[in-house]
């Protein structure tokens, strides 16, 4: 299936346009998308930014294809309290959002302690699994962690593990409980050699593609000081097809299906 002028569709699976980087033409940054063939973007709000939710759903209510997730991510840990899962709810109910997250581990970085990040990310799990709803989850050099907390929670509605960066191993385990693999625009550096080899290895059902928006700008405009944006989840998308030996139609349907199973979303048009 293409897109109604001919085009493979494809999805975002991840792009943070509630960030400042989109202040000037946000909007403008959707439709760039949608003409490069995209047919969904999910964007994930911080909620301890008190402004980042309603950007995202001011997006979301003025293009039904754009789809809302919200959660407290492993460098905030150190501000979650009490009052963001109530947050969770309110959204929640009012069928504001469609996943928990972006949510995590991050033991590079560690701008919050480890145990307060494993913790803050425990509750949201759990809260997630009680809320019936997917989880976006973020892990960096924290694979094993990662999985302990979903099986710790006995977590079984699924998700997307975002900006996969961690080996085979991990994503196998994830892929068993119920997960899909995402791909950002790190695929397509030079030195990703290894992560193609994990990329070729995941079954064609759980794929997705990403641009994780503003980071992680694709080859080739990596290094040109331009800002990541949705439109450029192509670049990713013809470089995980190269891997995967398919043409870019079909690998583009298949992220595309696979993003809809978890996400359903109306794709008669992009600002229907």
């Amino acid at each position: 299936m293409t897109g109604s002028e001919g085009r493979p569709r494809l999805v975002d699976s991840h792009a943070h346009l509630d960030m400042a980087d989109f202040a000037p033409d946000r909007r403008e940054t959707v439709l760039r998308g949608f003409e490069a063939g995209l047919v969904a973007i999910l964007c994930p709000a911080d909620l301890t930014r008190p402004e980042s939710l309603p950007v995202i759903l001011g997006l979301a209510g003025e293009f039904p294809a754009v789809l809302a997730a919200a959660g407290v991510h492993a460098h905030e840990a150190r501000k979650f309290h009490d009052g963001h899962l109530e947050d969770l709810r309110r959204a929640a109910d009012g069928g504001l959002i469609r996943a928990v997250g972006e949510i995590g581990l991050d033991f590079h970085y560690g701008f919050s302690p480890r145990d307060v990040q494993a913790d803050v990310l425990r509750r949201q799990v759990a809260w997630a699994g009680r809320a019936g709803l997917p989880v976006i989850l973020h892990s960096r050099l924290s694979g094993p962690d990662i999985i302990a907390a979903v099986d710790a929670e006995r977590f079984t509605g699924g998700g997307i593990l975002h900006c996969f960066t961690e080996d085979w191993g991990t994503a196998r385990a994830m892929i068993d409980r119920g997960f899909c693999i995402s791909f950002s625009g790190i695929l397509t550096f030079p030195k990703a050699g290894e992560l193609r080899e994990v990329a070729a290895k995941v079954p064609l059902d759980r794929l997705l593609v990403e641009t994780d928006s503003p980071y992680l700008a694709p080859v080739p405009y990596r290094g040109s000081g331009r800002r990541n944006e949705p439109a450029y989840v192509a670049e990713t998308a013809k470089v995980l097809a190269g891997v995967r030996g398919l043409p870019f139609a079909e690998l583009a349907e298949a992220t595309t299906a696979n993003f809809e199973r978890l996400f359903p979303f109306d794709n008669r048009g992009p600002q229907c």
